[in-house]
């Protein structure tokens, strides 16, 4: 890039820099003209777009911020205008008029992307929030659904449901994640070893792409349809809707969640949890929660100190009933020591209240309330682990875990249909190698930088503590678990090396045939983020607008 180049850029961000907290008259109307341009009617307009001035320009944005690291900092920049679009056209519309004013353009289904990278940005933007296309639409008589991306999976869910009570979807167990940023980084939950991921059961979509184009899997043709599958649809596009293929569930299925602590041979149970999760049935799903706790000393009377020690909480879902679990489970894991009294037989639906962790008075309905959890602060990190780590390994994990106090760790076991499915099938790379996905998390309610500060030491020390147990050349990360620690990109010259930097842990081989798809659907990068897919091409088509 010229020296000119750089001149120009700067100044553009220079003159919209000022915008963070108030869109100028100027940006906002040639916004709106523009719309009117493209077959949008005034009184939809007037419904869909909001300016830093308008009332509800905060709650709208507030709504869907998951992470309280972001949700009111002055240092998180906003954007100049919000479009809550109500039909397809409007998506058109806004990507076609973004472009022409040469804005960045941000994508947000749920809000649940860990680094906020779908509300936030260094450079001035335009968020498109999808919460408004939420339809689901399920066809029971074939097991399918078009479900929209702005919809949840609690909504998804509890659809599902009303038609049939043996008819489920292998997905996330939070249900408020958003359906459109879930299924396009892969997707999983607590049925992954029966059926694999999200992505595996995709069957159609449409997506708005970079030229304001309406397309399905037939129009924007195999190539892309793939790279969505798995490859983060927002570097491709705006997801509009999915097809997909639905899966039987038993009328009957089992969950369990036992605790066991250091003190009472956690760590026997641990070692053969990482020899059987991933072979046992595939119709059981056992997660593992690794936590450092201060158990309370009861006996404070005689003056001994609470104790500092880690509790393995094993969580599971089983497709069956508890007789048969009991026979799997004893005979292929009898370390647990599971007993009958820990078994609960219920619905698939009532399963997903359980995971979710409501109580087992709930209602299905409750899967509609989008709000989800009261806001922490929180940082994930995520590994995957090929070869058992040993004992003494995992007792000096448990050690560094409690000396440095609050970070926890999933295990989430893979194995079963994740066994079956080539690594290139999907964008999503990561299958028969595969032992177990590690999450690292930490969350937190102190306000200020030194508390903010403390945690995500914690977070990445133990993440660099773990480095020669999980996968390496190169170290694997899952996309939908997004972490701008392990790359970034600023899309200027170097744009390409940045890209592979993430983009091969998140993808591994398959990295470049997404960049390939990148370049011929959108070779001016308007699609863009700090982790997207970068285009090759011309350091002119590569620059930011």
């Amino acid at each position: 890039m010229s020296s000119s180049s750089y001149l120009l850029q700067f100044l553009l961000l220079l003159k919209f820099s000022s915008l963070s907290h108030g869109a100028s008259p100027s940006v906002y109307d040639s916004f709106v003209n523009c719309l009117t341009t493209k077959s949008i009617l005034q009184s939809d307009i007037s419904k869909i777009v909001y300016s830093p001035n308008n009332p509800s320009f905060n709650p709208i944005l507030q709504a869907y911020i998951r992470n309280r690291r972001f949700f009111n900092s002055s240092t998180t920049s906003k954007p100049v205008i919000i479009v809550t679009p109500t039909q397809e056209s409007h998506v058109s519309g806004a990507v076609l008029c973004t472009k022409e004013i040469k804005l960045l353009l941000k994508i947000r289904s749920g809000g649940h992307d860990y680094e906020g990278i779908s509300y936030i940005s260094d450079v001035p933007f335009i968020m498109l929030d999808m919460s408004n296309l939420r339809s689901v639409a399920v066809n029971v008589t074939d097991k399918t659904a078009w479900v929209e991306a702005g919809a949840t999976l609690g909504e998804l869910y509890y659809n599902i449901w009303t038609k049939s009570s043996v008819v489920g979807f292998p997905a996330g167990v939070c249900p408020t994640v958003g359906v459109g940023g879930h299924l396009s980084g892969g997707g999983y939950g607590n049925m992954i070893r029966k059926y694999g991921i999200s992505v595996d059961h995709v069957l159609d979509a449409r997506l708005v792409d970079s030229n304001g184009r309406i397309l399905d899997r037939k129009s924007m043709g195999e190539d892309l349809f793939w790279a969505i599958k798995g490859g983060g649809g927002a570097s491709f596009g705006v997801i509009l809707a999915f097809k997909i293929q639905l899966v039987q569930v038993p009328q009957t299925v089992t969950y369990f969640r036992v605790e066991r602590f250091l003190e009472q041979n956690a760590t026997d149970a641990i070692v053969q949890w990482q020899n059987v999760a991933n072979k046992i049935d595939n119709d059981l799903f056992m997660r593992l929660l690794i936590q450092p706790i201060t158990k309370k000393n009861k006996n404070k009377a005689k003056g001994e100190k609470n104790t500092k020690t880690i509790r393995a909480t094993f969580i599971a879902l089983f497709l069956g009933d508890s007789g048969r679990l009991l026979s799997v489970v004893s005979k292929e894991f009898p370390a647990l020591g599971l007993t009958k009294q820990d078994c609960f037989e219920m619905s698939w639906i009532d399963s997903v209240l359980q995971w979710a962790n409501f109580d087992n008075t709930t209602k299905p309905i409750v899967l509609l309330n989008r709000i989800g959890d009261p806001l922490n602060f929180l940082k994930r990190k995520s590994d995957y682990v090929q070869v058992a780590i040993p004992r003494d390994s995992l007792e000096s994990i448990f050690q560094k875990m409690i000396s440095l106090g609050k970070v926890g760790l999933v295990f989430n076991p893979y194995g079963g249909r994740m066994t079956e499915i080539p690594e290139d099938e999907t964008p999503f790379p990561h299958r028969a190698e595969i032992l177990f996905k590690i999450q690292y998390s930490v969350n937190w309610n102190e306000e200020g930088a030194a508390p903010e500060k403390d945690y995500l030491s914690q977070i990445r020390d133990l993440y660099n503590f773990t480095t020669p147990f999980v996968s390496k050349n190169p170290r694997q990360a899952y996309l939908n678990y997004r972490d701008l620690d392990i790359g970034t990109n600023d899309h200027g010259p170097r744009s390409s090396e940045q890209g592979r930097v993430y983009g091969t842990k998140y993808f591994k081989n398959n990295y470049d045939r997404l960049v390939k798809v990148k370049s011929v659907v959108d070779p001016q990068n308007f699609f863009r983020n700090e982790q997207s897919i970068p285009a090759q091409g011309t350091r002119k088509q590569r620059k930011m607008f």
